[in-house]
């Protein structure tokens, strides 16, 4: 089934609420802290729904790697006219360089286990991208081994 792209304009910060109410149970029964830091008027032209599993997937992982007692900070900037960079930040494991190059591609296995042995496909990330890119927008990551990561994909303003 082909999934209909229809992008509409969207205010960013009760989307992202919407997406951390249906995960917060996951963040609170590791005492992880979510903090939601986009401005109210922020707006972009996306897919709702695939915004929401971008959002939903990117915070969920960063739930997952984070242990006990962390926090997961979602935050957008614009550092181009046309453009927001929305950026998912956690106090996570990390990810190894080699790893890095790896996460976004089909042909690798994705699957490792989160800080308490959650278990993942690792489709989600090549989901996100797929999806980040009909948006003509792009995704990656920044990470320091033992000191979290930060996911950052762009999208159009309204």
């Amino acid at each position: 089934e082909v999934i209909k792209f229809e992008p509409e304009t969207v205010l960013l910060r009760p989307l992202v609420a919407d997406c951390i109410d249906v995960i917060a149970i996951t963040a609170v029964q590791k005492e992880i802290e979510i903090r939601n830091e986009i401005a109210p008027d922020q707006e972009v032209t996306a897919d709702t729904h695939m915004l929401q599993t971008i959002i939903r997937n990117l915070v969920s992982n960063a739930i997952k790697f984070t242990p006990r007692g962390g926090y997961v900070q979602i935050t957008a900037c614009t550092p181009e006219k046309h453009f927001y960079k929305i950026a998912v930040k956690d106090t996570g494991i990390g990810i190894s360089p080699e790893r890095q190059q790896e996460i976004f591609r089909l042909d690798t296995n994705n699957k490792t286990k989160g800080t308490e042995g959650e278990l993942s496909t690792g489709l989600g990330l090549i989901l996100c991208k797929e999806y980040v890119e009909k948006h003509k927008g792009h995704i990656w990551v920044e990470s320091t081994e033992g000191e979290g990561c930060t996911f950052y994909f762009t999208i159009k303003k309204s």
